[in-house]
């Protein structure tokens, strides 16, 4: 998990205060590499904010995924992981990530209950 900025900010001052590397990084419960890379990051770009993420979807974009699910509801996730070069899992994944749900058929539901029903047996 990242640090804060504040956090950052605080131990570059301190560090920049005439603390050494190994002090700065004691005191803020960091490694001394990190206090490095924030000292490198705050030379280069004048700020210690987090670079935003960019995700991109390698095999399973999401859109795509959700057309194929519309029009073939009874795909398996194997059938569906050969349609998108990739394996279960990953299927799997885009599937929760993408809060896709697929229920099953109710003719393959079970129709009773395996516990009795308040019938009680006399031997």
């Amino acid at each position: 998990m990242s640090k804060s900025v504040d956090l950052r900010e605080a131990a570059i001052a301190y560090h920049e205060s005439g603390h050494t590397i190994a002090e700065t990084a004691e005191i803020f419960g960091v490694g001394k590499s990190t206090i490095s890379e924030w000292k490198r990051k705050k030379k280069e770009t004048g700020n210690l904010n987090d670079k935003p993420l960019n995700r991109t979807y390698k095999k399973i974009e999401p859109e795509r995924l959700k057309r194929y699910v519309k029009e073939h509801p009874e795909a398996t996730q194997q059938e569906m992981a050969e349609e998108f070069g990739c394996c279960n899992q990953a299927i799997s994944k885009a599937l929760k990530r993408n809060k896709i749900t697929r229920k099953k058929d109710d003719s393959l539901q079970r129709t009773g209950s395996r516990k009795s029903k308040g019938v009680s047996r006399k031997d």
